[in-house]
């Protein structure tokens, strides 16, 4: 497809806030916090933005200019910049898959939140002053967890307004949902934070999140903080390829993608900061695991002050942060069907996210009945973990996070790295800026895409199948 007619973003502003709300998602204001707790704090926190700027960032770039060299998706993208026949496409296949596969299970944790929002502004997380009403507070979640009818009601009502918004086009959905979603989720972050920081443990929080206690990280630590910070920016999974084919050649990338990099690790620090003041006020254990969002969270509200003001707030910042990730995964997978195969917009979103939908069913089943829960399924996932007796939701996690993903990014690094022709690359690289004409900085970049981050992602999966 020619760059006349392909569509582009409207602005540079319109893809720096596309992208960044396609990094920024659960995984920062779910994930990030959780893992920050149970690994101590500060000392892991420098490691991660260590990692962000060493591995996430040449990647980023790298899958950034390749969309925007071949104006196309992740598998046209590795077709046309490759001899016909090559086995490069499969990379951009994957990342296709990888798209398909983690919406389906990313819309029921979506779900979850905008259920919690309801919750919150009907006033259940208020006025709990005894155990009894504490303890009810957070047993919320594993209500919700065990109801099947309420985790496929949310599945849908969250897919359907991800399908409504990338239905829409380039430029009048997912453009404009990334300039109203993502400084809303911004302004909704900045006022639980400034809250935050009136309570009695925000000093506490800050010592945590930002003292360096290397007594609290492991190696394990370590590998973990080098594997969000690749995943959290949306890399492997080609929504970057493809949000990169919709700009015009006169855009700069490099600038761009540290921007997109810097406002993702920003808003996880910032969740941190809102996030563990509560916590450490109200007396909640930082180290909580995936339980800090939607058990010790509501369980804080509840004992503050509006808390359900709060909360609601809270939950509706988590709802548009799912959105915003949710739109760019079923973009890439749209995309795919729009420029290979030559299906109108409107058909590819609605059959496909109609597919993911039904594909996720099991999933938003999987804690509820004994079929999706521990039978046929549980085989399956188990098979794909690194123990037996995942559900089918574990299983397809498991399965994305620790091998869908960093393959997708090790493909593109290798190929981006030492695949592509070095004149198209500092060509790229080159329009809209300076940077490939930077020897200095251009060598330092390439030298980290092709040597530091393909053994970071290896240590990673080494990692997670317990070699490490």
């Amino acid at each position: 497809m020619s760059e006349g007619t392909r569509s582009h973003w409207g602005s540079k502003a319109g893809f720096v806030l596309a992208a960044a709300g396609s990094a920024v998602g659960l995984g920062n204001l779910w994930k990030f916090p959780y893992i920050t707790g149970e690994n101590g704090g500060g000392a892991f926190v420098l490691v991660y933005l260590a990692c962000i700027l060493l591995v996430g960032v040449p990647i980023m770039v790298g899958e950034v200019f390749v969309g925007k060299l071949a104006q196309k998706g992740p598998v046209g993208a590795f077709g046309d910049l490759t001899p016909r026949g090559s086995p490069w496409k499969l990379v951009g296949a994957l990342g296709v898959v990888t798209g398909f596969v983690i919406l389906s299970y990313y819309s029921v944790v979506a779900g979850w939140a905008m259920h919690y929002v309801l919750l919150a502004a009907r006033g259940t997380f208020s006025g709990a002053d005894t155990p009894e009403e504490i303890a009810a507070i957070g047993a919320h979640f594993g209500a919700l967890y065990a109801d099947p009818t309420l985790n496929v009601l949310w599945h849908v009502a969250f897919m359907a307004i991800t399908i409504a918004i990338v239905i829409a086009g380039v430029q009048k959905g997912v453009e404009r949902a990334g300039r109203v979603l993502m400084p809303a989720l911004l302004v909704v972050l900045a006022a639980l934070a400034a809250y935050a920081a009136t309570l009695s443990g925000f000093g506490r929080a800050v010592s945590f999140v930002f003292g360096l206690h290397t007594e609290d990280l492991t190696g394990a630590g370590v590998l973990e903080a080098l594997g969000h910070s690749f995943f959290t920016l949306s890399l492997g999974m080609g929504a970057m390829i493809t949000y990169g084919s919709y700009l015009r050649r006169e855009d700069g990338v490099v600038a761009t993608s540290f921007v997109i990099s810097g406002l993702d690790t920003g808003v996880a620090l910032l969740a941190c900061l809102a996030l563990f003041p509560i916590t450490f006020t109200y007396g909640m254990e930082p180290a909580a695991g995936p339980g800090l969002v939607f058990v010790n969270m509501p369980t804080a509200f509840a004992q503050m002050p509006g808390g359900s003001v709060w909360a609601t707030l809270f939950f509706v910042l988590l709802t548009f942060a799912a959105l915003t990730s949710a739109v760019s995964l079923l973009e890439v997978v749209a995309s795919y069907f729009i420029d290979e195969l030559g299906w109108s917009r409107p058909r590819a979103v609605a059959v496909l996210g109609v597919a993911i939908l039904l594909f996720g069913i099991p999933s938003a089943l999987s804690g509820g009945t004994e079929l999706f829960g521990s039978g046929f399924s549980t085989a399956i996932a188990g098979a794909l973990g690194q123990e037996r007796g995942k559900n089918w939701f574990d299983g397809l996690d498991y399965l994305a996070s620790n091998w869908m993903l960093p393959l997708g990014g090790l493909g593109l690094a290798l190929f981006a790295g030492w695949r592509l022709d070095d004149v198209k690359r500092r060509a790229a690289l080159s329009e809209g800026g300076t940077f490939g004409r930077i020897v200095p900085l251009y060598l330092g970049w390439l030298w980290l895409l092709r040597i530091v981050a393909p053994i970071a992602i290896v240590l990673v999966m080494l990692h997670a199948i317990g070699l490490l």
